[in-house]
Parts: structure tokens; C-alpha cells; sequence
């Protein structure tokens, strides 16, 4: 479907964990409407049954579409181009918000719309996440991965019931706010979803992630060979943002890992900012939250798979980490 617009609509997407209060925040942003405007909203239900559609504004000047079942980030792309292109050409709106469900990959969904196929049609504003305040003491919720990846991809990061957060909250934001320094994003805070459409009306900044195979394995490949394309695990990818390098890999969880082996080559880093690791190891899987004055590991539930990530301001010599780590892994 040809999508004819004589600008790029401003898209903002509105992500968060499960009951983090994306909803309540949009609500307030679609009272700020102009008059003479249309607003469009685009939400994703995880399940087929959508509730949040009806607290929305219903009447003339907004066009609200949901797209039900599964999530749009990570499942197949066509259902969301579809309902896209649709709502475009047929709404013409004058602003887009769109909010995947609180199980999504915000990351995801923005590569997917940042490609030069939506470029004329979507003006891409600065990723938002929300995240509930008043559950920033509980250790189980703030440590899924989930929830961290969708803090990761925010450029704008929003607490949200503040009203209610504890002292512990309190405590608890400020420590996630020096772990995520490095990201330098901007954090807002609202006590019922209450935030001006400027504060969060910035230009997405992108940052490149080249996904890539095992270094090990791209020495192996000859300069005249094609690149492969990374449909499965593992892989190794690295990325920049605002003057510091982050260089990550993943392999399957059927990987095991000699822990004794690994805790030796994590300790041999050197010229490091942090290292934040899950593994399978012999003694179960581990997490490995670490900073040049901590070195932190503790036990942890069975995860989706093994994965490593390092931030710094200096090159590494990452093909020797990375043979490093192989060398730990238990050959079943």
C-alpha cells in the first residue's frame, strides 16, 4: 500500500513493563492535541482481547487502531506494516504515538520503523520508556530482562507513581540511574502520567548495531566471501553511543560453562566501565553485574540464554575475549 504524506508524521513510541502506566501517560499526552489537528494512536494487546483502546479519547480528532495477538516487536513485521500503512494513508495524522505491549522489544520495533522504507513517511521521535517507581525496591521485578532491555533502548526514561515511592524506591532510582549513565539519557519523573508533549518531543538519535558472527568465526571467512546473515544464536554485535563502546555477545542456553574458568577470564578485564553477564554455568546459572570497584555474581533463574556485554571507552582486544570465554564453556 503506497503511503502519500507531505511530511514525515513525528512518531513517538511509548514502551514499559506491565503496568508501568504507559497508558495513563498517553492519555495525557492526547489531551495536548490542537484542535485543528488529528492524532493517531497505533497499540499493541499481547493477548486477542483489547481493554486499552476504550480508555482512550473516542471522539472526532483521534484515530485509535490496536493490533491484537502477539507482540508487534519481535513477532513477524507484516501485521504491523499493514496496519501502519493503513492508518497513514488512511487518517492522515498529524502526530503518532504508537505503544507495543509491556512484554516488547522497544528496540526492535524502532529498527524496524527506522528502515528507508518508513523514512518518508515516519519522523522518529526519541524513544520513551516508563517504568513504575513505586516498584523500584523489588529486586525479581527490576532485574528481568525484559525490563532492562526496555530501559536500555529509551532515549527519554519516565518514572512514573511517584507519589508512592518509599525511600528504598528512592535509593533504588538513583543506583539504576548511575548504572545506566553511560546511555546519558534524560530522566523524567510524574506522579500520574502528567508530562508536557515538549519534554518528550526530541529527534531520535540512532545508534548502530552491527550483529555479527562469533569473531572467531569471521576470521575464518575469506575477505571475497559475503557477510552471513544472523538468523540464530550465537552471535556478537557491538554498538556506540555517545562516545562509549558496548561489545556484547550471546550463545544457545545449552551451553555450559566451567564457572571457575569464567569468574578467571571476566577478573583478567581490564580498561572496563561494566560488565553485566548471564551464564549457564556447572554450579547453575549465574549473573554478573560488575563495575571496576565491584565485582558482583549471584545465582539466578534459568534464563533464555547465555550473554555477556562490556562497556568502555577504549578498543579491546575482544577477538581474544571472546576466545577466552569459548575456552570456558564444558563440551558436553
Amino acid at each position: 500500500m503506497k503511503i502519500i504524506n507531505s511530511r514525515p508524521v513525528p512518531t513517538h513510541i511509548l514502551s514499559g513493563f506491565l503496568g508501568a502506566g504507559k497508558t495513563t501517560l498517553l492519555q495525557h499526552l492526547l489531551q495536548q492535541k490542537p484542535e485543528h489537528e488529528v492524532w493517531a494512536v497505533l497499540m499493541n494487546e499481547f493477548g486477542q482481547i483489547g481493554v486499552d483502546q476504550q480508555l482512550l479519547p473516542q471522539q472526532q480528532g483521534f484515530e485509535i487502531k490496536e493490533l491484537l495477538g502477539g507482540c508487534m516487536c519481535c513477532s513477524s513485521q507484516l501485521p504491523l506494516h499493514i496496519a501502519l500503512a493503513r492508518l497513514l494513508s488512511e487518517s492522515k495524522p498529524d502526530r503518532l504515538f504508537i505503544e507495543p505491549t509491556g512484554l516488547g522489544h522497544p528496540a526492535q520495533l524502532m529498527e524496524q520503523l527506522t528502515e528507508p522504507h518508513w523514512q518518508s513517511s515516519l519522523d522518529m521521535r526519541a524513544l520513551v520508556t516508563v517504568v513504575d517507581g513505586s516498584r523500584l525496591h523489588e529486586s525479581n521485578w527490576v532485574k528481568q530482562n525484559l525490563y532492562e532491555d526496555q530501559i536500555k533502548a529509551a532515549e527519554i526514561v519516565v518514572i512514573s507513581h511517584t507519589d508512592v515511592m518509599t525511600f528504598d524506591d528512592d535509593q533504588a532510582l538513583l543506583q539504576l540511574q548511575q548504572e545506566y549513565e553511560v546511555y546519558q539519557q534524560q530522566w523524567l519523573s510524574t506522579a500520574h502520567g502528567e508530562l508536557q508533549l515538549k519534554q518528550i518531543d526530541l529527534a531520535h538519535v540512532t545508534h548502530e548495531r552491527k550483529i555479527q558472527p562469533l569473531l572467531i568465526q569471521q576470521r575464518q571467512q575469506l575477505a571475497t566471501e559475503q557477510a552471513t546473515e544472523i538468523k540464530e544464536l550465537p552471535y556478537h554485535y557491538v554498538e556506540q553511543a555517545q562516545g562509549y563502546m558496548v561489545a556484547g555477545w550471546k550463545f544457545p542456553r545449552r551451553w555450559i560453562f566451567n564457572f571457575d574458568r569464567l569468574l578467571d577470564v571476566l577478573c583478567e578485564q581490564q580498561n572496563w566501565l561494566r560488565i553485566k553477564a548471564i551464564f549457564h554455568t556447572h554450579q547453575g546459572w549465574m549473573y554478573f553485574n560488575c563495575n571496576p570497584n565491584q565485582f558482583n555474581y549471584k545465582t539466578g533463574e534459568e534464563n533464555i540464554d547465555n550473554r555477556i556485554e562490556m562497556i568502555s571507552q577504549h578498543e579491546h582486544n575482544w577477538l581474544k575475549l571472546e576466545t577466552d570465554l569459548l575456552a570456558a564453556r564444558i563440551e558436553i
